[in-house]
């Protein structure tokens, strides 16, 4: 049973989240409740976890956040510090890619940043040879072997202890120089942070 005073931990996270998420978006708690229909005073309540909230209340706060429900029930806390071992993490990707990669941190959703470390194949077994864009700007740092970098139709030589940043909506390429392969930090960074 809870001693009077306390809060119940999942109502907490629930509400420390939708705070977080307003706050990001530069929100006051009257612009949401006017958004959702809801008083200020129940936002308020949500917020400081002192009342629990039907799911369609909380489904029309985090429409008007533009967060999913299911992020805001998954019971984790946000924290500032994001643990993550080594044996915990997974390779992803394949050698038919020309790459795989693993995430450095199970970072927050609203952070804008996203460390990986890419593993480029030996050049004989390197199948990948278009370009790719995304939205975010990258930056790289060689921390084994060497590459190519091709960056909107210009290439790049790059070893070991060489950095580069560059826009990821321009056509760009790892292509591994020798059978060595490469290792390769990038961080994937929100143009908007």
């Amino acid at each position: 049973m809870e001693g009077k005073g306390r809060v119940p931990i999942e109502l907490q996270n629930i509400g420390t989240k939708i705070k977080q998420v307003r706050l990001r978006n530069k929100k006051t708690q009257q612009q949401v409740a006017d958004q959702c229909g809801i008083s200020k005073s129940l936002l308020s309540k949500i917020e400081n976890g002192q009342t629990s909230s039907a799911v369609a209340t909380l489904s029309k706060i985090c429409e008007a956040l533009d967060v999913p429900l299911s992020w805001i029930l998954d019971g984790h806390p946000e924290t500032d510090l994001v643990l993550l071992p080594k044996s915990d993490r997974n390779k992803m990707g394949n050698d038919n890619m020309g790459y795989s990669y693993e995430l450095l941190a199970n970072r927050s959703r609203f952070s804008g940043i996203e460390p990986t470390i890419v593993h480029v194949t030996p050049k004989d077994t390197n199948l990948r040879h278009e370009p790719y864009t995304h939205s975010q700007d990258e930056f790289i740092y060689i921390l084994e072997g060497s590459i190519h970098l091709l960056y909107d139709d210009e290439k790049h030589h790059m070893v070991k202890g060489d950095t580069a940043y560059f826009k990821g909506t321009k056509p760009h390429l790892f292509v591994p120089v020798d059978n060595a392969g490469a290792k390769v930090l990038t961080v994937f960074i929100d143009s908007g942070v």
